[in-house]
């Protein structure tokens, strides 16, 4: 410990001993982390035994120098939203009017129930106050022309029983729904009439489709089929056959499958050119797999996409330290065709350097069930990781490392006799 740990621990704080430090990095946020123990947001480095530690008086925290305390703000957020605010953009309302349907289709619930009474409400308005119109015009509403007095002067209204407003607007609601009680009705005295009733009948269909496709288009959205497929809460890196690999688990809670399923990766990260120029969103395309196979899933059950970070990889000299300073994000999209519909649908997430576990690998969820004589997927254990000796150091060194020992083998016939790579 250095002068200020020891300073700390005289002042009756105290330094965490080494034996209660987690190995390899973790969530700050995750519970019972040292986020919610001592009061800090900013991430936590890994800890191995070789580690120096820096413990602060002002904070209670336990960081390894030049970390960079900052967290990177997501272009895609965890549950898939874009994290993209529009600034002013130039004739924003006139173009949302032009395409409603879409609009209201991706408008919240609210708005778009409260569209949908107002437009049914201002057309029985609308046409009542046509009706009334029409009554008073042709005199109807006089009080000698009253339907009580109709009969004994054989006066013929344009419409039967009306009285006032209230009367032509619950004749408005009765033509536009094709209700029909038999009370008031229509005759061939106005022809004016006549052609409301035709026009208001073919206008009432119409705004009911619009509606109606409205509102099934909104609850049939294949987005809400991409609530039901899972990414896991980390991604991982260690060792398969020999090299570094970035992991992260996809899985789908429902039992209609998803037909086609592809899964792509990017890697959005600032990037300055040979000109000087700096790109603060540069996306990197990763190219990932599943068990062997290309982007292509056989989506039956929850399946681990490998990113190898080979010399192609974007990744390829990050070592276990750079991923923590570094600023990126890696956006993981899964697209696919919803079996039970037809539509396509999908899922995104993202993960940023706080939120991948160097050293760490998924436990396995899937195991014959024999009483049930099927698979049982587990997903009480989606998230869950374990701890694996990894190299801390890059892939492009650890090549090196391997590229060297081939070459000392080939010469003397012995092998290293140890591993310049620090493992956890």
């Amino acid at each position: 410990m250095n002068n200020d740990s020891e300073q700390q621990q005289q002042n009756g704080a105290g330094c965490m001993e080494r034996s209660m430090l987690k190995l390899g990095p973790f969530e700050p946020h995750s519970p019972g982390g040292y986020g919610e123990q001592y009061g800090y947001p900013s991430p936590v480095t890994p800890v191995t035994p070789n580690t120096p530690l820096v413990c602060y008086t002002s904070k209670n925290r336990v960081l390894r120098p030049g970390v960079n305390r900052k967290y990177r703000k997501r272009a895609i957020l965890k549950n898939g939203d874009c994290n993209v605010v529009l600034s002013r953009p130039p004739r924003q309302h006139l173009r949302f009017l032009q395409d409603i349907f879409t609009t209201l289709v991706d408008a919240q619930w609210r708005w778009t129930l409260l569209v949908f009474a107002f437009s049914f409400i201002g057309s029985w308005l609308f046409f009542g106050v046509i009706w009334w119109l029409i009554s008073y015009t042709h005199g109807d509403l006089e009080e000698l022309h009253l339907p009580d007095n109709q009969s004994e002067i054989g006066w013929i209204p344009c419409v039967y029983n009306i009285y006032s407003f209230t009367s032509a607007f619950l004749f408005s609601i009765e033509t536009q729904h094709t209700i029909g009680y038999g009370v008031r009705t229509t005759t061939e005295e106005c022809p004016e009439a006549i052609f409301v009733m035709c026009f208001q009948s073919i206008y009432g269909l119409m705004i009911q489709a619009f509606m109606v496709g409205i509102v099934f288009a909104k609850m049939t959205r294949p987005k809400q089929r991409s609530q039901t497929l899972l990414f896991s809460k980390n991604a991982v890196v260690c060792q398969r056959d020999g090299e570094l690999c970035l992991m992260f688990r996809v899985g789908d809670m429902r039992k209609s499958h998803i037909i086609g399923a592809s899964v792509r990766a990017q890697l959005i990260r600032t990037k300055t050119t040979r000109e000087g120029e700096t790109m603060a969103q540069y996306q990197h395309e990763l190219d990932v797999g599943s068990d062997g196979s290309s982007s292509e899933l056989f989506f039956i059950w929850p399946q681990i996409v490998v990113h190898r970070i080979d010399k192609d990889s974007a990744l390829y000299n990050l070592s276990a330290s750079d991923m923590l300073r570094e600023r990126f994000e890696i956006v993981v999209i899964l697209e696919g065709t919803v079996e039970s519909t037809g539509q396509s649908t999908q899922a995104r997430s993202s993960y940023v350097n706080t939120e991948i576990l160097w050293g760490h690998r998924f436990e396995p969820v899937v195991c014959y069930n024999k009483e049930q004589q099927g698979y049982e997927i587990n997903y009480s254990k989606f998230d869950s990781t374990l701890q694996v000796d990894t190299p801390l150091c890059s892939a492009r060194e650890l090549s090196e490392f391997y590229r060297a020992q081939d070459d000392y083998r080939s010469t003397t016939g012995k092998g290293f006799p140890t591993n310049d790579c620090v493992s956890l």
